[in-house]
């Protein structure tokens, strides 16, 4: 897309095409719009570009406690801050607005819902606390983007190409015009640039995904509350976590006393089952979920259950028949089934 000549042109000319779906879908300017090649990588650029641009100000980031790893990992090249949670995983408004005015902050961060948990974030009492005391505020929608409709008041927004069905491997940075953004990278913008055929398919599954979300919240809603209610009620020292309103309408997170979070998902898998356990943004690890932890949650034996588009009544209710046996067995073969 930066050659001259024809088929260049043409490139081009495909790449605003995308920068400009992306932008009607989140509500900013074409030119606002980056496709980053990475998956979190825009994440920690936008982070990272805020701090080296307010400097002279601080270098206190200011951040909840459920944040991605990504978030944790680019403020901590600063002095970061952390604000706690409630026991639903929803920041407190009040310290967060305090913390942001005080002295040296360069940027704040806020998720614009919790992908593990589903619980949505006070997004516009944050923006007006950052708006009152001159502090950007980067807002990860990664969570919701294409899901739910994008909070206001942002300076910053990232999200995920994967999130909402795209291609690995690419990330959204859009930085508000009058945003100052010093890029952390070498290059004439700071930042890596998704692959054309990358970028284009990222356009068109987030419009897709922005198309569908009003009747796939219709859909999935009462799916996560049948979970939410069934698990509670019918699987023993259970312990469901989340808003159970205020939430994403697609993910679910529960915690099992006295079962082991990897031996579920792998019982479960073996029964044609998809889930994960940990932390959303760190399973890999097999680290336990600071997300639950910061809620004061229990965070063994937990498990997420994402439902998808193609997610049916009818695999809700196979899982709901098959989970109290699997939780039963894997707590007799521990050894601790009369503890309950």
């Amino acid at each position: 897309p930066e050659r001259r000549y024809a088929a260049g042109r043409r490139a081009r000319l495909l790449r605003d095409g995308a920068r400009e779906a992306v932008a009607g879908v989140v509500g900013a300017r074409p030119d606002e719009v980056r496709l980053v090649a990475g998956d979190a990588l825009a994440t920690t650029l936008g982070v990272l570009g805020a701090l080296r641009a307010r400097r002279r100000t601080g270098d206190v980031a200011v951040h909840s406690a459920v944040e991605h790893s990504a978030v944790l990992h680019a403020c901590a090249t600063g002095t970061p801050v952390e604000v706690g949670v409630d026991p639903l995983g929803r920041v407190d408004a009040g310290a967060f607005a305090t913390a942001v005015r005080s002295p040296g902050v360069a940027v704040a961060c806020l998720q614009s819902a919790n992908g593990e948990v589903g619980t949505v974030q006070p997004v516009e009492d944050a923006a007006r606390a950052c708006r009152e005391a001159g502090v950007p505020l980067l807002v990860d929608a990664t969570a919701s983007l294409g899901r739910a409709p994008v909070p206001s008041g942002w300076s910053l927004l990232t999200g995920s190409a994967r999130g909402v069905g795209g291609p690995g491997g690419v990330s959204l940075l859009v930085v508000r015009t009058g945003t100052r953004f010093a890029a952390a990278l070498p290059g004439d913008d700071g930042v890596p640039v998704a692959p054309l055929p990358l970028a284009l398919a990222t356009a068109v599954a987030l419009q897709a995904a922005a198309a569908e979300a009003p009747a796939e919240d219709a859909r999935l809603r009462p799916l996560v509350a049948r979970l939410r209610d069934r698990v509670a009620a019918e699987v023993p020292g259970v312990d469901v976590v989340g808003d159970p309103v205020d939430r994403l309408p697609s993910v679910l997170t529960f915690s099992c006393l006295y079962v082991d979070g990897e031996s579920l998902t792998a019982a479960l898998d073996r029964e044609g089952f998809a889930v994960s356990s940990g932390s959303a943004c760190t399973s890999s690890t097999l680290q336990p979920s600071h997300v639950l932890a910061a809620m004061g949650a229990l965070t063994s034996g937990n498990v997420r259950v994402s439902l998808s588009r193609t997610t049916t009544s009818d695999d809700v209710d196979r899982f709901l028949a098959v989970l109290p046996g699997v939780v039963a067995r894997l707590r007799r073969e521990a050894g601790v089934d009369g503890l309950l």
